[in-house]
């Protein structure tokens, strides 16, 4: 006996809503997109043209097909039409790939996302699923959508330019020596510009056309041969400083290109080599990508931003003004030690107003008994306050000398005060004590603003209430990128550009969000053995958890 089952008898649709499963995540997304002000999808108004899909239908499909792993326009749009929850949530709707490409990467989504995360966090604190004590910051890098073999290095862009100027150069004194063009007015004596040189080009070309007339202006074949080899010279050395201009032109674009950055891709600009932890190859090979910092708590995702360069320390400040943005900094930010430096402390401290519990670089190694038993180290010197003076090991003091002031790339400023050994002659422990040549005395600098942050540092991570904080680092931001990567399946930005990059991780990073609450959502409410569950019909936080 089977169930009832024909093909030749008409059946009404019904709402889609009443066919997807209770707690799915569908309903979800529904409610935090429905919550996102009216104000926030202004931007996509307009009066003339086709009617356009409505911004809070596309941001739905787009953001549920993303907590799914379907990151392609073309996959987007094959779910529009084979998928119960795409369907329901585009009520019949079919906007083609390239609808949905434009969309997920049009610049008036980044407001919307960052409601989306706003509210998303305010319900969370409500519902109590996270605390308002502290934030967890770390990043990792994902590949970028770039050829990985479209590379562009800045030492061999500035050794080649090096070069170009030297054979510029020389090829300007040649003409001017042989006085085939005159002189002209240059910006500087060391090396020509784009315009001079196409000026020299030009110059050059003048000289050809003037030979030109002279060729055409005589019958005599031997003359004519004559003119001719004449010119070869004039029109080799116009064609060499035409080269000499565009190769400097493409070398100052890419010096524009690079910024701060050691390379860049060609395929996207934006995007810098770093070495990945997913090594395709397996040989340590660099390949383009973003580094991508996020802000948690609770193991959720509360801010997020992209940067092109590879390491960690200078992107912390940049990234809490971007934080700043989404939510006010909370009392403490805790990062692991590759934020640790003394610009990221002094801005939290005295710019922000919070605790940094962020271990230094050197946290780890001073902790270890050969460091503390290192005889060599200053830390571990004697130092006597009333005269200001350390001594080494050999018992030969070093007394101030001056004070030191040294600024960095980034234009902070370091503090030293330094101290000179009276004589280092002598002495057994020279090798294993200095690097100094013979004749010259072991000095060392204390950078003392550092070394309060340093000992403020130990002081937090030691302490019972703090360093537990600081502990739970590893389990609360740590899984997020595990649940990006492994769960979700994005490793890869499908889009190019850092703008339409940082728009992409919003819709990646809510996915993740979603996905996580659901489960907690669902593992709460289900009751032990009785496998009941609360149907998510209804404003996303305010079900009540049995």
């Amino acid at each position: 006996m089977y169930k009832e089952y024909t093909m030749n008898q008409l059946v009404l649709p019904l709402d889609l809503e009443v066919r997807l499963p209770e707690n799915d995540i569908a309903f979800a997304v529904h409610d935090l997109v429905e919550q996102i002000p009216d104000e926030a999808f202004e931007t996509f108004w307009r009066t003339t043209g086709c009617q356009a899909y409505h911004p809070r239908m596309m941001m739905k499909i787009v953001l549920c097909a993303y907590t799914q792993s379907v990151f392609s326009g073309r996959k987007i749009e094959g779910l529009l039409k084979d998928s119960l929850r795409m369907m329901w949530l585009a009520q019949g709707h079919e906007p083609s790939y390239r609808t949905i490409n434009r969309f997920r990467v049009h610049p008036a989504v980044a407001p919307i996302l960052k409601s989306a995360f706003v509210t998303f966090r305010c319900h969370l604190v409500e519902a109590g699923e996270i605390d308002q004590e502290a934030i967890f910051i770390d990043g990792t890098k994902l590949e970028a959508n770039a050829n990985r073999y479209t590379f562009v290095w800045r030492k061999a862009i500035e050794k080649y330019s090096a070069a170009l100027v030297e054979k510029s150069n020389r090829l300007y004194e040649e003409l001017m020596a042989e006085q085939v063009i005159p002189e002209i007015e240059r910006e500087s004596p060391e090396a020509l510009s784009v315009e001079e040189l196409e000026e020299v080009a030009a110059r050059l070309g003048e000289k050809v056309d003037a030979i030109d007339e002279e060729i055409g202006s005589t019958t005599d074949v031997e003359e004519r041969k004559r003119l001719r080899a004449r010119r070869k010279e004039p029109r080799r050395l116009r064609k060499q400083a035409s080269d000499f201009a565009a190769r400097k032109r493409r070398y100052e674009e890419h010096m524009a290109a690079f910024g701060t950055r050691n390379s860049y891709s060609k395929t996207d600009r934006d995007a810098t080599f770093m070495r990945m932890k997913d090594d395709h190859m397996k040989n340590g090979q660099l390949k383009p990508g973003y580094n991508v910092q996020i802000a948690t708590s609770g193991q959720y995702t509360l801010a997020y931003d992209v940067f092109p360069n590879p390491t960690d320390m200078r992107t912390l400040a940049p990234f809490l003004d971007e934080v700043e943005t989404f939510l006010e900094l909370p009392a403490y930010i805790v990062a692991d030690a590759g934020y640790g430096s003394q610009p990221n402390y002094t801005d939290i401290l005295e710019r922000r107003g919070r605790i940094p519990l962020i271990p230094y670089t050197m946290y780890r190694k001073e902790q270890k008994k050969k460091w503390r038993e290192n005889p060599f180290n200053i830390s571990n010197w004697a130092y006597d306050r009333e005269s200001d003076t350390f001594t080494c090991p050999d018992g030969r003091r070093l007394p101030f000398s001056h004070e030191s002031r040294k600024t960095d790339r980034d234009g902070f400023v370091r503090e030293s005060r330094m101290y000179l050994s009276e004589d280092c002659g002598g002495c057994p422990f020279r090798d294993l004590c200095t690097k100094a040549e013979e004749g010259s005395h072991r000095q060392v600098g204390v950078n003392v603003a550092w070394e309060e942050q340093k000992h403020m540092t130990r002081t937090l991570l030691s302490d019972e209430k703090t360093g537990a904080l600081y502990a739970r680092r590893k389990t609360d931001v740590e899984p997020v990128f595990g649940y990006l990567k492994a769960n979700l399946g994005f490793t890869r930005f499908s889009v190019s550009g850092k703008q339409r990059v940082r728009r992409e991780l919003g819709f990646a990073l809510m996915a993740v969000n979603l996905r996580k609450f659901i489960a907690t959502v669902v593992a709460r409410s289900t009751k032990k053995g009785s496998g009941h569950r609360k149907s998510m019909t209804g404003p996303l936080f305010l079900i009540e958890i049995l």
